[in-house]
């Protein structure tokens, strides 16, 4: 088997899955004042130590929550409550995942004031546009690290520097997600606010992320309850989803650099056997954007139709963001992209797992693919 979906999601490590079984075991309620409690209770400070340690920032700036969908919509919604009363603006790319994209054109059917930036042909925010976009009357800017379709790495610590002189009160947020473990964070460095990653795109499992909240944010929570991650997600910690992401991030952090440099080598690799076939476009700028992710285009062929060829041989890939299920994708209609390259669009994920004989699979499949379903047309 092939897989190269790992935006999507990630094969859980072997250290996640061990994890998950050490706290199923120990199966007390974290918030219990017993024994049990209080040991439950320390594995997920260990899980906490470990997201802060790689986004180098206080464990108590982390908040663990269901997933990076939830962290998002608990930073627009949750800002929006707390400092849009007085303000009525927001910024964000118009890149984003969708679940601040529709969270965004939620708050814009409340009343506020939302401006998405455009990406460039590259799929890059301009720095200027968005920092130009943000006035005086703006009190959040969210702009992602790594675009989930494309890979294009955008200008985050610079845009939010920007912001930040200009403008000291604006709160700004990151979506994160595709970017960590992979290119290093440092909460600080990037003036953000705010930070949403998420475990099982680094080889944890399903259901848990965090979100980075800097001292001093005020965050209205989108749920009330028990008081749990300070107020900010209440409800019982899941234990064994939360350990798992602590032990994820333990194993894949001091290897980052390590499988960056194969991610490297799998995109070049890739591009270049890509650019061979003469009826493909590859649509992942060379240029600026993450090695573990690469969009590229049949054009005649539509991207469904080859993905079920690909998966006939048993290769696993996408045709977009997974939350999409085959839907237009706004990311690239954003970019300026031809309705033919949109509609006939595939995107490869890389991992610290994959290897150069997924690649030479690939692209011998890609090949043949071409060959089978343009006869079919």
């Amino acid at each position: 088997m092939v897989y190269l979906d790992n935006a999507a999601t990630t094969k859980p490590c072997e250290e996640a899955l061990s994890a998950v079984m050490t706290a199923a075991e120990m199966y007390g309620n974290p918030s219990s004042l017993h024994k049990m409690g209080i040991d439950a209770e320390k594995l997920v400070i260990d899980a906490r130590k470990a997201v802060a340690a790689a986004l180098v920032c206080p464990p108590e700036c982390i908040t663990f929550t269901s997933g990076a969908t939830e962290a998002n919509n608990t930073v627009l919604f949750g800002i929006a409550k707390t400092y849009g009363r007085r303000l009525n603006k927001i910024v964000v790319s118009a890149a984003e995942h969708s679940s601040i994209i529709e969270s965004a054109k939620q708050l814009e059917r409340n009343g506020f004031e939302v401006v998405f930036v455009p990406p460039g042909r590259d799929g890059v925010i301009d720095e200027q546009a968005f920092v130009d976009a943000v006035d005086s009357n703006t009190f959040l800017a969210s702009c992602m690290l790594v675009n989930n379709e494309t890979g294009a790495i955008m200008p985050v610590k610079k845009i939010f520097t920007h912001i930040k002189r200009l403008f000291p009160d604006c709160m700004t947020h990151c979506d994160a997600v595709q970017g960590f473990l992979k290119l290093p964070i440092k909460a600080a460095d990037f003036a953000a606010d705010l930070i949403t990653v998420s475990a099982h795109k680094v080889h944890g499992l399903k259901g848990v992320g965090a979100l980075y909240v800097r001292k001093g944010i005020r965050l209205t929570p989108l749920l009330y309850g028990g008081g749990q991650e300070k107020g900010v997600r209440p409800g019982t910690e899941s234990v064994p989803l939360i350990y798992a992401f602590g032990a994820a991030v333990r194993k894949l952090h001091p290897e980052m650099k390590t499988a960056y440099s194969n991610a490297e080598e799998l995109n070049r690799r890739l591009r270049t056997k890509l650019s061979e076939l003469s009826f493909v476009t590859i649509n992942s700028n060379a240029d600026n954007s993450s090695p573990y992710i690469l969009n590229f285009s049949v054009p005649g062929i539509r991207s469904e139709t080859l993905l079920h060829f690909l998966e006939s041989r048993d290769i696993y890939v996408s045709s977009g963001s997974a939350c999409s299920k085959g839907a237009k994708s706004p990311v690239l209609s954003a970019m300026g992209l031809s309705d033919k390259l949109i509609d006939s669009a595939i995107r490869i994920s890389f991992s610290s797992m994959s290897s150069n004989g997924d690649v030479e699979r690939l692209a011998t499949a890609i090949q043949e693919g071409y060959m089978t379903l343009a006869k079919v047309r």
